[in-house]
């Protein structure tokens, strides 16, 4: 083939296909031409490739190409449909779908945490391994109930959230390591479960409760469903099944970036909970009362909402199910 007389003929299509995917807006008219010619253009590559390959003009077809595939594909912009259907579909069908990996996280770092309490509550001379008398004085009778009131209620929210989701964030991108996350797990137990038996057998238990189990509850859930996401990337990699590790890794990974984003929402609220609930002038059994709401809300929104856009994927009108998230692009 003379490569010179071939570009002479082609060479205006080509530039007429990288004019159209330059125009900032498209009529019907020019995305037809642009798959028409997008279809000519591959070829033409295909021919150079195979009779005369010249690596500059390979590398410029192959670029003017990319450029007609994107332009053709178009970019998702985010939008409110975007954000409602990812509230209402996506987020808790993913959630429905993980349910038993957090669901045991939830239920093993809860049983955990009871038993390391009550064990150390039995075991009083242990509590002198972990603190001074003066500090667990301290402790008790100032710095855990001043912790919630010691800063302005909005700056200590952002606070709280950021250093939640950064826990949370930890828990998602480790999780394929596996003993990161459990690693992290069981120091947060460790810490709840020293903290909760030397408030208990100093009389405290119920100012320990009262302040914790308001934001705890939604805020620790997170934390578990971060943690189950972590170690289903985890399990995808050491069972994926009929698919390649890479495929079953990059399924996860989409799942568990859809999740982590919906997490950020959710730790939001047990922020301001903590932050504007939990030191209120509110009496405990309110306090308790509406964590107890927002976790009741969280789990009906689960196991009704999730439940039915897991379902409806499975039958084929959502993939959410099987595929993850589609992430919308900003563009």
């Amino acid at each position: 083939m003379d490569l010179d007389a071939f570009v002479a003929a082609h060479r205006g299509e080509w530039e007429r296909l990288d004019e159209l995917t330059g125009q900032r807006r498209l009529t019907g008219a020019d995305a037809d031409e642009i798959l028409d010619r997008y279809q000519r253009v591959a070829t033409h590559l295909s021919m150079i490739r195979s009779t005369a390959p010249d690596a500059s003009l390979v590398g410029y077809l192959s670029m003017l190409l990319a450029r007609a595939r994107s332009r053709s594909a178009g970019t998702r912009t985010l939008s409110w449909s975007d954000a409602g259907r990812f509230a209402a579909v996506s987020f808790p069908a993913a959630l429905y779908r993980m349910r038993w990996w957090w669901l045991t996280v939830l239920v093993v770092n809860v049983v955990l945490a009871f038993v390391i309490g009550w064990w150390l509550l039995d075991h009083p001379r242990v509590e002198s391994s972990f603190a001074t008398p003066q500090e667990i004085d301290q402790l008790v009778n100032d710095d855990f109930a001043s912790y919630y009131s010691e800063y302005a209620a909005t700056s200590f929210a952002l606070h709280v959230w950021t250093n939640n989701f950064w826990l949370a964030a930890l828990c998602v991108a480790l999780g394929v390591f596996c003993l990161p996350v459990v690693f992290l797990l069981v120091t947060n137990v460790l810490n709840v479960a020293v903290v909760g038996s030397i408030m208990v057998r100093h009389g405290r238990g119920d100012l320990f409760f009262g302040l914790i189990l308001p934001h705890g509850m939604l805020e620790l859930t997170c934390v578990f469903v971060a943690a189950g996401v972590g170690l289903r990337l985890f399990w995808a990699w050491v069972s994926p099944g009929p698919r390649s590790r890479v495929r079953a890794l990059a399924a996860e990974g989409r799942a568990a970036l859809g999740v982590s984003l919906g997490l950020v929402v959710l730790l939001l609220v047990s922020g301001l909970i903590e932050a504007f609930v939990t030191p209120s002038g509110l009496p405990t059994w309110a306090r308790i009362g509406i964590g107890l709401l927002a976790e009741g809300a969280f789990f009906a929104y689960v196991f009704t909402l999730g439940r039915w856009a897991h379902h409806r994927g499975e039958t084929g009108d959502l993939a959410e199910a099987e595929r993850g998230f589609d992430v919308p692009v900003a563009g």
